[in-house]
């Protein structure tokens, strides 16, 4: 098994980096590197100091900051962005990633030079880059395995890409790597530790996710997370825990070819939100008299990204009125009708891969075991998003959001708004007819019967635009506060 350290101390992305125009190198701005002031140019993130021909400095290493260091892109261009990091051009081209989003090219090149300082290209490459250097550094992989798991299409091209952002070719970086790097040489899978922003509550994350497994798709196993993955056409297992080192959490892939797993280290990222940064809405709630002291009793809760959109979506609107391991089972048995089936045993009972929307726009929901008003939102929803006409990585206004979603047969406020903060990662959304929520807010105000929907909606008013983030304390508080029901 190899040891990979995907990043040092996430804190110090927050602090910005620094490029030394008399050496070409540049560093995080608490290195202990200390060039003169008058040689010093700010940089906003580890991809701009690459296009302007800056090297990442050896001592602070500032390549390894979680996202690349683009905390909070700009709206106009935070889609994009979204979709890039999920590889969308590992097969397209700018011009096709603009008309997705609604922009001519020139407009979207535009946009990044500006807000990003590099084109979309360029923060493709520096993606696949970024990860290549880290297993270059900490795995014993091939240079060659590297090329493949980090989706170059050749070694040929990684070594182009390496020498243009690193300055060194792919062989000249495994050398230069600190004696200290772990090697590991073990059995098990490849494990890779994935640095988060700000501070995370992993095993209330994990704990979270294992109450709403699918059966053969996802399982808990003691404190770790486990689920099914198909990587370059090949089954497999992820694995995810929390060490409680303050940093990271720990990801083990069981896999029968590391190709393309940049495409899966996005996936853990998006599941457990490591690059959304909470500490801004944690030191706003924190000094609300009524939830701030769930965030001073305890810091780092936030709601379950999503491993597929598409998934979490799905087992959102399953969870309609019914109880979380009926989800759970209605769930499981979606997977097993529909979805592809693994031909080979996993641990834990894994069997499946949740069915995609192709699979489920033409679906024959009879007998599943949900309603049949449910079962037809359910295929409404999948053609939907087959067809393009719901975009779940689209990143738009909360209301926008909404409207959209709820014009579906099927879906409303409630479900709008938690497919909004799970499955697209929406800050504000907040579905507050929730019992879970309602219990918990009437429990803070002292109340012993559940606030209304619309008197928790008021009282919510005053959280945001960090109400994600207030659901979460309400739903997965230590004392639990109010127990989540999606």
């Amino acid at each position: 098994m190899c040891l990979v350290v995907l990043s040092g101390a996430c804190t110090l992305g927050r602090m910005g980096l620094q490029g030394v125009v008399t050496t070409g190198i540049y560093c995080r701005a608490g290195c202990t590197a200390r060039p003169s002031p008058e040689n010093v140019r700010p940089l906003r993130n580890a991809v701009e100091a690459q296009a302007a021909g800056f090297r990442p400095c050896l001592l602070c290493r500032p390549d390894r900051l979680p996202g690349l260091g683009i905390e909070q892109p700009d709206a106009e261009i935070a889609h994009a962005v979204r979709l890039i990091a999920e590889g969308f051009l590992d097969s397209a081209t700018t011009d096709q990633l603009a008309q997705r989003i609604g922009y001519s090219s020139r407009h979207l090149v535009r946009l990044f030079e500006e807000h990003i300082g590099a084109s979309p290209d360029f923060v493709a490459r520096s993606r696949r880059a970024h990860l290549a250097r880290r297993l270059l550094d900490e795995s014993d992989l091939s240079i060659s395995k590297i090329a493949f798991a980090a989706g170059f299409l050749s070694i040929r091209q990684m070594n182009r890409v390496m020498r243009n952002l690193f300055g060194f070719s792919p062989s000249e970086l495994r050398r230069k790597r600190r004696r200290g790097d772990p090697l590991n040489p073990l059995d098990g899978g490849l494990r890779l530790r994935l640095p988060y922003a700000g501070h995370l509550d992993g095993r209330g994350l994990i704990r979270y996710l294992g109450a709403r497994a699918i059966p053969g798709v996802e399982t808990l196993v003691d404190d770790t997370y486990r689920r099914t993955m198909v990587t370059c056409g090949f089954p497999g297992v992820i694995d995810v825990r929390d060490p409680l080192d303050g940093r990271h959490v720990e990801v083990t892939m069981h896999l029968a070819t590391f190709g393309s797993i940049v495409d899966q280290v996005q996936r853990v990222e998006s599941l457990f939100g490591l690059h959304r940064e909470s500490t801004e809405a944690e030191r706003m709630l924190r000094r609300d008299e009524v939830i701030g002291p769930l965030i001073r009793r305890r810091s780092g809760l936030k709601l379950a990204g999503a491993w597929d959109r598409f998934e979490t979506s799905v087992r959102i609107i399953v969870g309609q009125q019914v109880s979380v391991g009926g989800a759970s089972s209605v769930s499981g048995r979606l997977a097993a009708r529909f979805g592809e089936t693994l031909g080979i045993g996993l641990p834990g009972g894994l069997r499946h891969v949740f069915p995609s929307p192709d699979a489920l726009a033409d679906a024959d929901l009879h007998g599943i075991g949900m309603p049949a008003a449910r079962a037809r939102t359910i295929v409404t929803f999948a053609r939907a998003v087959a067809s393009g006409a719901v975009d779940l990585s689209r990143v738009a206004p909360l209301d926008e959001v909404c409207a959209e979603l709820e014009a579906l047969p099927g879906i409303g406020p409630w479900t709008s708004h938690l497919i909004a903060a799970r499955a697209m990662g929406h800050p504000d959304a907040f579905a507050s007819s929730d019992l879970g929520l309602r219990k918990g807010a009437a429990r803070l105000l002292g109340r012993d019967e559940p606030l209304s929907a619309r008197d928790l909606e008021t009282l919510a008013e005053r959280w945001r635009p960090h109400r994600s983030t207030a659901m979460a304390y309400l739903w997965l508080s230590p004392n639990h506060v109010g127990r989540a029901t999606a």
